[in-house]
C-alpha cells in the first residue's frame, strides 16, 4: 500500500513552554496566585529557593538537565554512524536529549545539509527505512530528488524538484518525539555561525571546485583566499542557508513547497537555470512504502523499495550472499536488477527472483551518501541521500543557499542508487542490525555484504569495509538484539571514508 503524505500535515509544531517556579508552587488561598509575594517574605523565600538549588548542584555536579538537553538520557544511548563527523555527533546529541532514532535522523540529515552539501541537501532529496518497535514493522520513508516532466523551457541546469525537508518531515510525523523545529536549529546554527570542513566534504569540493566556482553563491559559499577551495579543517559559513533553515523553523516545511519561500525559490531558480515552479513544488510529496523483505531464519530483512532501486539491487545480492554466491556473483547479480526496473518497471518482489535477466550496466551514477541511527529503545533509522550529482547542479539559487540538485533523466544525469537494509526479530519485537550504503554502482553491495557477514557471526568492525570499491557502509549491528542486548552493539563506519560512528554510554 502507498502512502503520500499531503502537505497539511505541514503544520508547524508548539514550543513547550516552561513555568516559573512561583507558578508551580500551589497556594492554600485561592487568590494568591494573583497577589504579588509579601516584600517581607521575600528575604525568607529566596534563601530556601538558592539553597534548593545549590543542592541539586552539589548531588549532581550542575543543573539536571531537561528533555531536549544534552545528558538528559543517562546510560546507553544508541548508536550513530554517517559519513561526515558534524552531522553524526549531532545526531547523537538528539539522542542524549531524549529524541528517538527518527528524531536523530532528522537532525542528522538537516545537518549533512550543511556539513556534507555536495551529496545531500535542501534541494535533493533522499529514502529512509524506519522500525519502530512500538508497531513492530518497517516502512521505506521515500523522498528523491524528482524528475521533470520535460525539460524546462529556457533551462541549461534543469533542477530536480527539491524533496529532502519534506522526506524528513515525513520522517519524523511517523516516529518523532522531540518538537520538529527543534530539530532543525543544530543545522542553522552550523550554517549561520560557521562550522570545521570535514575530510569528507573537502575531498567532494576539491575534486569539483574548477567548474562549481563558476557559480557566485558557490564560489561565496566554499571558496576561500585566492579563490581556493576550502580545506580540511578551514571554517565553513552559509548564511544564506542559515536563513532558509530559519524560515524553514518558524514557518514550517510547507513554505518551502506552496508558500512565500516556494515563490521566492521559482524566481531564484530561474535565475540559476533550474526553472521551478511552484506547481511542481506544492504536488511534490514523499511516500510510505511496504519494504522490500526478505527471511533469513528468524529474522526479517527490510530493503528500500523502488523508486530507491538500489535497495531492489541490494536485495538481490543479500540473496545471492544467503545461497552461497561470493561476492563477486552476488555483485553481478544484483547489477541487472535496476536497469530492468528502469526500462521497463515492474513488481519489484517478481524482478528480485528473476533468473533470466541479461547482464547490464547503468553506467556513470551520481554519487550519495548514508546515515545509521539506533536508540536504545531499539527503534532504528537508516538513510541515503544524492543531490544526483556531487553538488547538484553546480548552482546555487540566489539568496537562499539552496544548491539545486540535478534532475534526473535528462542528459545524462540518472538517478541514484539509493541502498539501506535494515534487519530485526518480529518474534521479539527486536532490532538487530541497520546499515547504509553509498558509492556509485557499489551502494547496494555496501548494504548487501555487511548485513549477510553480521547475521552469519562476523562481528561489526569485520563487516565493514569490505564491499567493492567505491562502496562505503554505515552500520549499527547488535548481535543479541536492542532492546536487552545493550553491551553487544556496534556503530561502525567504513574506514575507508572520513566518517564517525559513535555509539555512546552516558554515566
Amino acid at each position: 500500500m502507498t502512502t503520500s503524505l499531503v502537505p497539511a500535515i505541514e503544520v508547524a509544531r508548539g514550543r513547550d513552554m516552561a513555568l516559573s517556579l512561583a507558578r508551580s508552587v500551589p497556594s492554600a488561598h485561592p487568590e494568591a496566585s494573583r497577589r504579588p509575594a509579601p516584600r517581607a517574605l521575600l528575604p525568607l523565600v529566596l534563601p530556601l529557593l538558592l539553597a534548593a538549588c545549590g543542592a541539586e548542584t552539589a548531588l549532581t555536579g550542575g543543573p539536571t538537565p531537561q528533555a531536549g538537553e544534552e545528558g538528559f538520557v543517562r546510560g546507553f544511548l544508541g548508536g550513530v554512524a554517517a559519513e561526515e563527523p558534524r552531522a553524526a555527533l549531532i545526531a547523537r546529541n538528539v539522542l542524549s536529549a531524549g529524541g528517538s532514532a527518527a528524531d536523530a535522523a532528522v537532525a542528522g540529515g538537516f545537518a549533512l545539509s550543511v556539513t556534507l552539501p555536495s551529496r545531500a541537501g535542501l534541494g535533493g532529496g533522499g529514502a529512509c527505512l524506519l522500525y519502530a518497535p512500538s508497531r513492530n514493522e518497517v516502512e521505506a520513508i521515500v523522498f528523491p530528488a524528482g524528475p521533470r516532466a520535460a525539460v524546462p523551457a529556457g533551462a541549461d541546469r534543469p533542477a530536480a524538484v527539491p524533496l529532502m525537508a519534506r522526506g524528513l518531515f515525513a520522517l519524523h510525523a511517523r516516529a518523532g518525539r522531540r518538537p520538529f523545529e527543534e530539530l532543525i536549529v543544530p543545522a542553522e546554527q552550523a550554517a549561520r555561525f560557521g562550522t570545521e570542513v570535514s575530510r569528507a566534504f573537502a575531498a567532494d569540493l576539491a575534486a569539483v571546485s574548477g567548474p562549481l566556482f563558476a557559480d557566485p553563491g558557490a564560489a561565496a559559499a566554499f571558496g576561500g583566499p585566492g579563490g581556493q577551495p576550502l580545506a580540511s579543517g578551514a571554517r565553513m559559513t552559509q548564511v544564506d542557508l542559515g536563513g532558509t533553515l530559519a524560515t524553514l523553523r518558524t514557518a514550517g516545511v510547507g513554505d518551502l513547497h506552496q508558500g512565500a519561500l516556494a515563490r521566492r525559490l521559482e524566481e531564484t531558480s530561474r535565475a540559476a537555470g533550474g526553472m521551478l515552479t511552484v506547481a511542481e513544488l506544492r504536488e511534490a510529496v514523499p511516500q510510505v512504502l511496504p519494504p522490500l523483505q526478505l527471511r533469513a531464519g528468524n529474522d526479517l530483512v527490510s530493503f528500500l523499495p523502488p523508486p530507491a532501486d538500489g535497495g531492489l539491487a541490494a536485495a538481490a545480492a543479500f540473496a545471492a550472499l544467503q545461497a552461497g554466491a561470493p561476492p563477486e556473483a552476488a555483485a553481478a547479480r544484483s547489477v541487472a536488477r535496476s536497469p530492468a526496473w528502469r526500462s521497463r518497471g515492474g513488481t519489484p518482489m517478481a524482478l528480485l527472483s528473476a533468473t533470466d535477466l541479461p547482464a547490464a550496466s547503468l553506467g556513470l551514477l551520481p554519487a550519495s551518501t548514508g546515515l545509521t541511527v539506533v536508540d536504545r529503545d531499539g527503534m532504528a533509522v537508516t538513510c541515503a541521500f544524492s543531490m544526483n550529482n556531487l553538488f547538484g547542479t553546480g548552482r546555487m539559487a540566489p539568496g537562499t543557499g539552496i544548491l539545486l540538485a540535478a534532475a534526473p533523466g535528462i542528459g545524462q544525469v540518472q538517478p541514484a542508487l539509493l541502498s539501506a537494509g535494515l534487519v530485526h526479530a518480529p518474534n521479539l519485537r527486536a532490532f538487530r542490525a541497520a546499515a547504509a550504503g553509498s558509492g556509485q554502482q557499489a551502494a547496494p553491495m555496501a548494504v548487501a555484504l555487511p548485513l549477510a557477514r553480521v547475521l552469519g557471526g562476523t562481528p561489526a568492525a569485520g563487516a565493514v569495509g569490505s564491499a567493492p570499491e567505491p562502496g562505503r557502509t554505515q552500520l549499527m549491528s547488535c548481535p543479541r538484539y536492542l532492546p536487552g542486548g545493550e553491551a553487544s552493539c556496534a556503530a561502525v563506519t567504513d574506514p575507508r571514508g572520513a566518517g564517525l560512528a559513535v555509539g555512546a554510554v552516558d554515566r
